[in-house]
């Protein structure tokens, strides 16, 4: 079960873009999550006439390693890190190590 999933609100605690917050918009691999708006770099294409592309320099969301993004609690209003807790029913839940509160995904 991973700490951090496709949803959740992150927040960066290392690297240059430090303190950022966003959203993860997919899982990579097993180490890796593409976070909306961190870790942006600069990708020049080339125009493709049979695609109807043109062309330019865009901006791309790269990887980020999960070591270096915490889950963002907004109860504290600071990162947290990620708990298992297992419920009566048998169901596993990830919760604030903080807290204690069930995050909601």
């Amino acid at each position: 079960m991973n700490k951090i999933r496709k949803g959740d609100e992150i927040i960066v605690i290392a690297g240059r873009d430090k303190g950022k917050r966003g959203t993860v918009t997919q899982r990579v691999d097993a180490e890796h999550v593409i976070v909306e708006g961190i870790n942006l770099i600069k990708k020049h294409v080339k125009p493709n006439p049979m695609r109807g592309e043109t062309g330019g320099i865009r901006e791309k969301a790269m990887p980020i390693h999960q070591s270096n993004v915490a889950i963002y609690n907004k109860a504290a209003g600071k990162a947290d890190r990620v708990g298992f807790k297992t419920l009566e029913d048998g169901t596993r839940v990830r919760v604030f190590r903080s807290n204690g509160e069930e995050i909601k995904a």
